[in-house]
Order: structure tokens, then C-alpha cells, then sequence
């Protein structure tokens, strides 16, 4: 009798970081990441924040292959007619460099390259729908199957259930969800925001994230005779921030309790550089879905995200930090690596993400449960592991390390080193500056200091625990850098 086999371990999707600057590709790539996406000149969503041109291209394409990872070209604005006259002509240099797939949104535009692929001498480069592009449903990636689409990028609005479903619909269409970074406040990024305030059209790569701009709120009554929002005087010290938390643990939707009495009155939003121009918002029993939304952090859905056979997980952030790409590219590395191997979800990941600057996390839409679904994860485990970056390794001779500062630390911190080779805890006992004169204070940019530090750890990041002591010893990361 033949015995039974074990089943098979799930197989391991991408991990697809985005890329700002070469020197974020390459961080990307050295701390986990399979693949990374980096932005066409003038026709990407980031095109105020692109560092990649023609040349930045061509290089990053090449270092790709060249470690057996991939780089993906963002081409996913939705063009009015003078780009579309443009875009052929300025695309053309990128297919030529063959990378290693296009990431679109514009039907239009996917028409004109797929024509061109098929009809002239132009190399056939795999096209990935963006997730501008608003895919919810398994009929839609049918279509987009159909018309030469080799990738869908789903919408953030979809939950784990939806994923499958789609999955199981799809079998042999490759599918990409977001798992971490900032979310828009409209449908998966097709904001009027910026294009309202500034005249700079978010669908265009010219957003000025008016989302996160400083406003103040105002109560308002629709006692007018034109139906219009008018403003009242706000009583007290009345913080709208405030009445929110409150309102979200009273919401009948998270549970039995009251809906908090405020939650169906009319407000206005005021932003601080506009006064006087007040914007009508309501609420309804699921809360208030408008301006600044707490950033995507999925990484306890992983395990659930591997097990249903997504190829690809994504990160968001082409202008974030070179220290956000790399923690957030080692953090989920290990996620889908313990997933990949059948290991329970580690807590403490969900604690070395929360020394990124964030503005709150939240699952999105990928499950729906109450506003305090993470108290088991944070309280339960150590809060001190939390961190800030405060510095990068420049250059390392005779046991020290030249450090560029970012943020305060001193004598008597716990510091984590972080690198590709395996992060590692020290006490800092010691520095001086680059006189040679010891010191106790790094008070933070742009400062040259200089620590002891192994010479294994050339190009680490550098953060500061802000709480806890040493790991025990016995754990992976107790032992701190050797100095000899």
C-alpha cells in the first residue's frame, strides 16, 4: 500500500515593492522583495514624485534580471487626448528595454499597445490591469483575460471572500492584491480632491493628497430655504476627532451598543488654508468614509491571502522612505515565508511595522469587524518592540560606523540594526563624533556620528527601540553586534 503523501505546502506569491529611486529598488530587492514597480515618465499616478527617467529605467531593468527579479513599468493614468497623441511615441523606448510586465489602466491605451505588440516588430511585454482600473468581479477579469490582460491588480474594495470567489472563477488569470500602505478616500484612487482645491488632477500623477490636509469641523443645520448646508456655531470645546472614537464604539454595526447621538447630524469641513469655504459631510451607521484614511497594514491576512492562491502581494509607496521599503519588504517576507511553510501568524510582526510613520492601521475592506479588532494582537505581546528610524550606515572602518542621523538617540539606547543578513539588538555604549570626541546625543538630521558596529552590517538601517529592554537571551535577535 503506497503511503499517503503529505499535502502540499501552498506556493509562495510575489512580494512586489514599489520603487521611488534605484536606491529603493535595491534596498527592496536586498530585504525580501521579488519584484518591484517604478513609474513611466509623465504617465504614472506618482509623476510629481518619480525619480525613474529613461535612463533610471533602463539601469533598473537591467539589475533586475540581472538578480533574477523583476520590474514592473506603472503607466496607469487615465489620459485626456494630448497624452494619448503623445503615448505611443513615448512608450515605445520602454517596451524596447523589456521589462518585465507594463501595469495599465486605460483602455484605451491597452487597446494601442496590445495593436502594436500583435501588428509591428514591438516585443510582446505582459500587461498588468492597475488597480485604477476598479476590478470587483470575476466577469470583469473574464474580459480583461479576453483582450490580452495577463494581470489583474483587484480593487482594495474587495473582501478575502471576494478574492476567492474571484480566484476560483479564474483559475488561470494571475491576480494582485495591495497589502500594505495608504489608502485614497475615493474608489480605489480615483479622487476629484486635488483636481477640486488645486487644479492638479490626482488621475493624471499630479495628486497633492488634499485628503491629508489639516481641517477643522463645523456643525451645520439645512434650515435654508435653497436646501443648502448652513454653518453653526460649534458649542465648547467640541473635537470631532474625539466624538468619532466615541461614535465607532457605539456603532450597531460593530456590535449591540447605542449610535452615538451625534452621528446623524449634517457637518462642514473647513480646510486650514481655505476659511470660510465649508464642505458638507454626512455619516450613516457605518461611520464617516471621508478624508484621511488610516493606512492599509494586511500582514494577519497573509496566511488567508497565500492559502487562496493570490501570485502577487503589493506594498504601496513609491515616495515613501528607503527605511519604510525596507522594513516593510523584510516584515512581509517573513509573513508569507511562515505562511508558505504551514507556521502560525507571528504577532510580533504587526509590532515591527508600527514604527513606520502611519496614520493608523486598518485591514481596509478585507474583512469587516469591529474598530478594535487588534487589541488581541497589540496588548497581548510586547509593546516596547516598537520603533523609529533614526539612522543610516554610510561608511564602516575599524569597527565603527559612520552614521547619517535621522531622528534623536543617544548613549544608553537599545538599537536595532537592521539588514538583509538578519537584524540584530545592541546597547549603545558609546560614540563620538567625527572629531573623534565622545559624545552622548545624536540630536538627530543632518548629523554625522559614529557608533561601534560590525563590519558585516555595511548599509544597515539603524532604529531605536523606544521602549522595552534586550530580547532574552535565546532569541533570534539577542545577541548584539560583535564590534571586533
Amino acid at each position: 500500500m503506497t503511503p499517503a503523501q503529505p499535502p502540499a505546502l501552498p506556493r509562495s506569491p510575489e512580494l512586489l515593492l514599489p520603487a521611488g529611486s534605484l536606491d529603493k529598488m535595491r534596498a527592496a530587492f536586498d530585504f525580501g522583495a521579488d519584484a518591484v514597480y517604478a513609474g513611466q515618465p509623465r504617465y504614472s499616478l506618482r509623476a510629481r514624485n518619480n525619480e525613474f527617467k529613461l535612463e533610471q529605467l533602463q539601469q533598473g531593468i537591467q539589475e533586475a534580471k540581472a538578480r533574477g527579479k523583476k520590474l514592473f513599468v506603472t503607466s496607469n493614468l487615465l489620459p485626456h487626448n494630448d497624452k494619448v497623441r503623445t503615448y505611443l511615441r513615448d512608450i515605445e523606448p520602454i517596451i524596447a528595454m523589456r521589462p518585465d510586465g507594463l501595469i495599465m489602466a486605460d483602455p484605451g491605451l491597452i487597446m494601442m499597445v496590445r495593436e502594436k505588440m500583435d501588428s509591428s516588430n514591438w516585443p510582446d511585454v505582459p500587461i498588468h490591469l492597475s488597480v485604477q482600473a476598479n476590478t470587483v468581479n470575476y466577469a470583469a477579469v473574464k474580459f480583461w483575460q479576453k483582450v490580452g490582460v495577463t494581470r489583474i491588480i483587484l480593487s482594495r474594495e474587495l473582501s478575502l471572500d471576494e478574492i476567492e470567489k474571484i480566484r476560483q472563477e479564474c483559475p488561470d488569470m494571475e491576480l494582485e492584491v495591495f497589502v500594505h500602505g495608504a489608502l485614497c478616500i475615493a474608489y480605489s484612487g480615483r479622487c476629484l480632491l486635488s483636481g477640486y482645491f488645486n487644479r492638479r488632477d490626482p488621475n493624471q500623477g499630479t495628486c497633492t493628497n488634499a485628503c491629508r490636509w489639516q481641517y477643522t469641523t463645523h456643525a451645520g443645520s439645512e434650515q435654508s430655504d435653497s436646501g443648502e448646508v448652513i454653518p453653526i456655531q460649534l458649542e465648547g470645546d467640541f473635537n470631532f476627532a474625539h466624538e468619532q472614537e466615541e461614535a465607532n464604539r457605539a456603532f450597531s454595526a460593530c456590535g449591540d451598543g447605542q449610535r452615538h447621538p451625534a452621528a446623524d447630524q449634517v457637518y462642514l469641513l473647513e480646510e486650514a488654508e481655505r476659511p470660510g469655504e465649508l464642505m458638507p459631510i454626512m455619516e450613516d451607521e457605518h461611520g464617516t468614509y471621508i478624508m484621511n484614511s488610516k493606512d492599509l497594514r494586511a500582514i494577519e491576512h497573509v496566511e488567508r491571502l497565500v492559502k487562496i492562491g493570490v501570485d502577487s502581494l503589493k506594498i504601496e509607496g513609491r515616495t515613501k522612505s528607503l527605511y519604510y521599503v525596507a522594513r516593510t519588504a523584510q516584515t512581509y517576507r517573513r509573513a508569507i515565508d511562515d505562511a508558505v511553510a504551514g507556521k502560525p501568524f507571528n504577532p510580533e510582526l504587526l509590532l515591527e511595522l508600527e514604527g513606520l510613520a502611519n496614520r493608523g492601521y486598518t485591514a481596509g475592506f478585507l474583512e469587516r469587524r469591529p474598530a478594535n479588532d487588534y487589541q488581541n494582537y497589540i496588548t497581548g505581546h510586547s509593546e516596547g518592540h516598537r520603533s523609529q528610524f533614526v539612522a543610516e550606515v554610510v561608511a564602516l572602518a575599524d569597527g565603527w560606523a559612520e552614521l547619517e542621523v535621522k531622528n534623536r538617540f543617544a548613549v544608553g539606547d537599545t538599537l536595532e540594526v537592521i539588514h538583509p543578513s538578519g537584524n540584530a539588538l545592541m546597547k549603545l555604549t558609546e560614540m563620538r563624533n567625527l572629531d573623534v570626541e565622545a559624545i552622548e546625543v545624536a540630536p538627530g538630521n543632518p548629523l554625522h556620528v559614529c557608533i561601534p558596529l560590525d563590519a558585516r552590517f555595511a548599509g544597515a538601517l539603524i532604529a531605536r527601540r523606544l521602549v522595552a529592554p534586550l530580547t532574552p537571551p535565546g532569541s533570534p535577535t539577542a545577541a548584539p553586534p560583535s564590534t571586533s
